[in-house]
Protein backbone atom coordinates (compact mmCIF):
# COMPACT_ATOMS: atom_id res chain seq x y z
CA UNK A 1 0.00 0.00 0.00
CA UNK A 2 1.26 3.60 -1.00
CA UNK A 3 1.94 5.57 2.18
CA UNK A 4 1.23 9.15 1.25
CA UNK A 5 -1.26 9.25 -2.29
CA UNK A 6 -1.02 13.24 -3.79
CA UNK A 7 -4.24 14.32 -6.40
CA UNK A 8 -4.35 17.02 -8.51
CA UNK A 9 -7.87 17.49 -8.79
CA UNK A 10 -8.81 18.41 -12.24
CA UNK A 11 -11.11 18.79 -14.53
CA UNK A 12 -13.75 20.86 -13.07
CA UNK A 13 -14.36 23.53 -15.24
CA UNK A 14 -14.93 20.90 -18.31
CA UNK A 15 -16.93 18.94 -16.08
CA UNK A 16 -19.30 21.84 -16.28
CA UNK A 17 -19.23 22.91 -20.01
CA UNK A 18 -19.64 19.47 -20.79
CA UNK A 19 -22.98 20.18 -19.01
CA UNK A 20 -23.59 23.64 -20.13
CA UNK A 21 -22.76 24.92 -15.99
CA UNK A 22 -20.92 27.66 -15.06
CA UNK A 23 -16.87 26.68 -14.20
CA UNK A 24 -18.31 27.27 -10.22
CA UNK A 25 -21.11 24.44 -10.41
CA UNK A 26 -17.70 22.07 -11.48
CA UNK A 27 -16.14 22.91 -8.55
CA UNK A 28 -19.34 22.17 -6.30
CA UNK A 29 -19.29 18.98 -7.78
CA UNK A 30 -16.12 17.91 -6.68
CA UNK A 31 -17.45 18.32 -3.08
CA UNK A 32 -18.29 14.46 -3.19
CA UNK A 33 -15.28 13.55 -4.91
CA UNK A 34 -13.19 14.58 -1.93
CA UNK A 35 -15.63 12.83 0.28
CA UNK A 36 -14.89 9.90 -1.65
CA UNK A 37 -11.58 10.05 -1.81
CA UNK A 38 -10.95 10.28 1.97
CA UNK A 39 -13.27 7.75 2.67
CA UNK A 40 -11.67 5.10 0.49
CA UNK A 41 -8.10 6.18 1.50
CA UNK A 42 -8.97 5.80 4.98
CA UNK A 43 -10.88 2.95 4.31
CA UNK A 44 -7.98 1.75 2.18
CA UNK A 45 -5.22 2.14 5.00
CA UNK A 46 -3.51 4.94 3.32
CA UNK A 47 -1.86 6.53 6.19
CA UNK A 48 -1.24 9.63 4.06
CA UNK A 49 -3.79 11.68 1.39
CA UNK A 50 -2.91 15.27 -0.16
CA UNK A 51 -5.18 16.94 -2.43
CA UNK A 52 -4.53 20.70 -4.54
CA UNK A 53 -7.34 22.57 -3.48
CA UNK A 54 -5.43 25.77 -4.58
CA UNK A 55 -2.06 26.87 -5.89
CA UNK A 56 -0.34 29.92 -5.52
CA UNK A 57 -0.74 30.42 -9.64
CA UNK A 58 -4.94 30.25 -9.60
CA UNK A 59 -4.81 33.96 -7.73
CA UNK A 60 -4.45 34.70 -11.49
CA UNK A 61 -7.97 33.59 -12.25
CA UNK A 62 -11.20 35.71 -12.60
CA UNK A 63 -11.77 37.49 -9.16
CA UNK A 64 -15.19 35.77 -8.99
CA UNK A 65 -13.82 32.48 -9.25
CA UNK A 66 -11.67 32.97 -6.77
CA UNK A 67 -13.88 34.36 -4.20
CA UNK A 68 -16.15 31.35 -5.01
CA UNK A 69 -13.08 29.00 -4.43
CA UNK A 70 -12.21 30.90 -1.07
CA UNK A 71 -16.03 29.82 0.20
CA UNK A 72 -15.64 26.16 -0.99
CA UNK A 73 -12.97 25.69 0.97
CA UNK A 74 -14.87 27.01 3.57
CA UNK A 75 -17.87 25.04 3.26
CA UNK A 76 -15.78 21.52 2.86
CA UNK A 77 -14.94 22.17 5.85
CA UNK A 78 -18.43 23.00 7.83
CA UNK A 79 -19.85 20.11 5.68
CA UNK A 80 -17.18 17.60 6.66
CA UNK A 81 -15.08 18.31 9.13
CA UNK A 82 -16.32 17.21 12.17
CA UNK A 83 -17.16 13.78 9.97
CA UNK A 84 -13.29 13.82 9.17
CA UNK A 85 -12.89 14.38 13.18
CA UNK A 86 -14.74 10.96 14.26
CA UNK A 87 -13.14 9.44 11.84
CA UNK A 88 -9.88 9.87 13.23
CA UNK A 89 -8.58 12.15 10.39
CA UNK A 90 -5.94 14.42 10.96
CA UNK A 91 -6.70 17.50 9.08
CA UNK A 92 -3.61 20.22 7.75
CA UNK A 93 -3.61 22.35 5.37
CA UNK A 94 -0.45 23.37 3.50
CA UNK A 95 0.38 26.26 2.50
CA UNK A 96 0.33 30.39 3.11
CA UNK A 97 -2.43 31.49 4.68
CA UNK A 98 -1.41 35.42 3.71
CA UNK A 99 -3.70 38.48 4.02
CA UNK A 100 -5.73 37.30 0.34
CA UNK A 101 -6.86 34.14 2.44
CA UNK A 102 -10.54 35.67 3.78
CA UNK A 103 -10.28 35.62 7.81
CA UNK A 104 -13.33 33.86 7.73
CA UNK A 105 -11.39 30.67 5.83
CA UNK A 106 -8.49 31.29 8.23
CA UNK A 107 -10.54 31.04 11.03
CA UNK A 108 -12.25 27.57 9.77
CA UNK A 109 -8.75 25.88 8.91
CA UNK A 110 -7.28 27.10 12.34
CA UNK A 111 -10.04 25.41 14.07
CA UNK A 112 -10.31 22.36 12.11
CA UNK A 113 -6.49 21.91 12.11
CA UNK A 114 -6.53 22.50 16.32
CA UNK A 115 -9.58 19.84 16.54
CA UNK A 116 -7.98 16.86 15.11
CA UNK A 117 -4.83 17.16 15.91
CA UNK A 118 -3.99 14.19 17.88
CA UNK A 119 -5.75 12.23 15.51
CA UNK A 120 -3.58 8.78 14.07
CA UNK A 121 -6.15 7.43 11.79
CA UNK A 122 -5.07 9.00 8.35
CA UNK A 123 -3.62 12.51 7.63
CA UNK A 124 -5.50 14.55 4.96
CA UNK A 125 -3.67 17.40 4.08
CA UNK A 126 -4.99 20.19 1.62
CA UNK A 127 -2.85 22.05 -0.41
CA UNK A 128 -3.95 25.52 -0.58
CA UNK A 129 -2.73 28.47 -1.51
CA UNK A 130 0.21 26.11 -2.14
CA UNK A 131 2.89 26.00 -4.65
CA UNK A 132 6.18 23.46 -4.68
CA UNK A 133 8.93 26.81 -5.29
CA UNK A 134 7.37 29.14 -3.17
CA UNK A 135 7.28 26.10 -0.51
CA UNK A 136 11.03 25.63 -1.27
CA UNK A 137 11.90 29.36 -1.32
CA UNK A 138 10.13 29.55 2.40
CA UNK A 139 12.31 26.05 3.48
CA UNK A 140 15.40 27.69 2.49
CA UNK A 141 14.63 31.49 4.46
CA UNK A 142 13.30 29.49 7.54
CA UNK A 143 17.06 27.70 6.87
CA UNK A 144 19.02 30.98 6.57
CA UNK A 145 17.14 32.82 9.72
CA UNK A 146 18.36 29.48 11.31
CA UNK A 147 21.89 30.77 11.24
CA UNK A 148 22.97 27.62 9.07
CA UNK A 149 26.28 27.88 8.28
CA UNK A 150 26.30 26.88 3.92
CA UNK A 151 28.73 23.61 5.00
CA UNK A 152 26.13 22.31 7.14
CA UNK A 153 23.19 22.40 4.47
CA UNK A 154 22.09 18.93 3.19
CA UNK A 155 18.89 17.07 1.83
CA UNK A 156 17.68 16.19 5.39
CA UNK A 157 19.02 20.02 6.51
CA UNK A 158 16.68 21.33 4.19
CA UNK A 159 13.68 19.12 4.43
CA UNK A 160 13.30 20.08 8.41
CA UNK A 161 12.80 23.40 7.69
CA UNK A 162 9.41 22.82 5.13
CA UNK A 163 6.46 23.58 6.57
CA UNK A 164 5.70 19.83 7.56
CA UNK A 165 8.82 17.93 7.78
CA UNK A 166 6.75 15.10 8.90
CA UNK A 167 5.07 14.92 5.22
CA UNK A 168 6.31 11.90 3.53
CA UNK A 169 7.70 11.82 0.15
CA UNK A 170 4.31 11.01 -2.46
CA UNK A 171 4.47 7.15 -3.37
CA UNK A 172 1.32 8.10 -5.88
CA UNK A 173 0.70 10.56 -7.83
CA UNK A 174 -3.10 10.91 -9.23
CA UNK A 175 -3.82 13.89 -11.70
CA UNK A 176 -7.51 13.57 -12.89
CA UNK A 177 -8.81 14.38 -16.56
CA UNK A 178 -5.56 12.81 -18.60
CA UNK A 179 -3.51 16.15 -18.05
CA UNK A 180 0.21 15.40 -17.52
CA UNK A 181 1.90 18.13 -15.54
CA UNK A 182 2.99 18.36 -12.05
CA UNK A 183 1.41 22.12 -12.23
CA UNK A 184 4.42 23.35 -9.10
CA UNK A 185 2.96 20.99 -6.80
CA UNK A 186 4.89 19.15 -3.80
CA UNK A 187 7.69 19.73 -5.68
CA UNK A 188 10.33 18.66 -3.13
CA UNK A 189 7.98 15.60 -1.91
CA UNK A 190 7.46 14.48 -5.18
CA UNK A 191 11.22 13.40 -6.80
CA UNK A 192 10.22 9.34 -6.63
CA UNK A 193 6.61 9.57 -6.75
CA UNK A 194 4.69 6.92 -9.51
CA UNK A 195 2.34 9.01 -11.61
CA UNK A 196 -1.17 7.65 -12.37
CA UNK A 197 -2.87 10.10 -15.31
CA UNK A 198 -6.67 9.21 -15.67
CA UNK A 199 -9.03 10.46 -18.32
CA UNK A 200 -11.86 10.94 -15.52
CA UNK A 201 -12.66 14.09 -14.64
CA UNK A 202 -12.46 14.72 -10.92
CA UNK A 203 -16.46 15.35 -9.99
CA UNK A 204 -16.59 12.13 -11.19
CA UNK A 205 -13.81 10.93 -9.19
CA UNK A 206 -14.83 8.18 -6.38
CA UNK A 207 -13.08 5.78 -4.26
CA UNK A 208 -13.10 2.53 -6.77
CA UNK A 209 -10.39 5.38 -9.13
CA UNK A 210 -8.88 5.21 -6.52
CA UNK A 211 -8.75 1.68 -5.74
CA UNK A 212 -7.45 1.25 -9.36
CA UNK A 213 -4.91 3.96 -9.51
CA UNK A 214 -3.10 1.63 -6.26
CA UNK A 215 -3.68 -1.24 -8.23
CA UNK A 216 -2.11 0.49 -11.00
CA UNK A 217 1.00 1.27 -8.57
CA UNK A 218 1.26 -2.45 -7.29
CA UNK A 219 1.91 -3.49 -10.73
CA UNK A 220 5.00 -0.61 -11.29
CA UNK A 221 8.77 -1.63 -9.41
CA UNK A 222 10.12 1.45 -8.03
CA UNK A 223 14.19 1.44 -8.20
CA UNK A 224 15.05 4.87 -7.18
CA UNK A 225 17.92 5.24 -9.25
CA UNK A 226 19.12 1.86 -9.22
CA UNK A 227 18.61 -1.12 -12.37
CA UNK A 228 15.56 -3.68 -12.23
CA UNK A 229 17.08 -7.06 -10.88
CA UNK A 230 17.91 -9.89 -13.50
CA UNK A 231 16.64 -13.26 -13.41
CA UNK A 232 19.85 -14.08 -12.35
CA UNK A 233 19.73 -11.75 -9.50
CA UNK A 234 17.19 -13.56 -7.84
CA UNK A 235 17.68 -16.36 -4.69
CA UNK A 236 17.70 -20.15 -6.14
CA UNK A 237 14.96 -22.14 -4.53
CA UNK A 238 15.80 -24.47 -1.77
CA UNK A 239 16.54 -28.07 -2.54
CA UNK A 240 13.93 -30.16 -1.87
CA UNK A 241 15.63 -32.04 0.96
CA UNK A 242 12.79 -35.33 0.42
CA UNK A 243 14.81 -36.49 -2.54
Amino acid sequence: MPVHVACIMDGNGRWAEQRSLERTEGHSAGEAAIVSAVRGARDMGIQWLTLFAFSTENWQRPQAEVDYLMRFNQRILVNNGLHWHHMGVRLRYLGALDARVPDCVREQITHYERLTADNTGMTFTMAFNHGGRSALVHAVRALMNAGTEAAEVSEECLARHMQYPDLPDVDLLIRTSGEHRLSNFLLWQMAYAEMHFPETLWPDFRAEHLAEAVAVYHSRQRRYGTVAPTPQDQPLAPADSSQ
